[in-house]
């Protein structure tokens, strides 16, 4: 399954990392995901990361601001957020691509 971490409050403007940990899985790693909502809204893609981690794919909304990248020996993705923006305010989810496997989400809330 899938552990977020990392979330949290900051000033707009300000940075936070979250972490997405894959526990329990014997497979080969697989491309990973970050999506987020907000209340009332659908949830919406905001990075992905190749299986080996050659490939990388943002939003528009984040592109130049977020980066995501992946350690395998860890198990671990992480996404990279500087220059926040209230608007990023959601709660933050973790996703194995193309599957409905999904982490428990974190809560990301910029003041402005």
């Amino acid at each position: 399954h899938l552990v977020e971490s990392g979330g949290g409050l900051v000033q707009d403007g300000g940075s936070l990392t979250l972490s997405c940990e894959a526990s329990g899985y014997t497979s080969n790693p697989f491309s990973m995901a970050w999506f987020r909502q907000t209340l009332g809204k659908e949830r919406e893609f905001v990075a992905a990361i190749s299986a080996r981690g050659s490939l990388t794919y943002y939003a528009d909304s984040v592109k130049g601001r977020f980066t995501l990248s992946r350690d395998d020996a860890r198990n671990t993705a992480s996404l990279l957020m500087n220059s926040l923006k209230p608007e990023d305010t959601a709660v933050y989810f973790c996703n194995q691509w193309g599957t409905e496997v999904w982490g428990q989400g974190t809560q990301v809330t910029v003041s402005s």
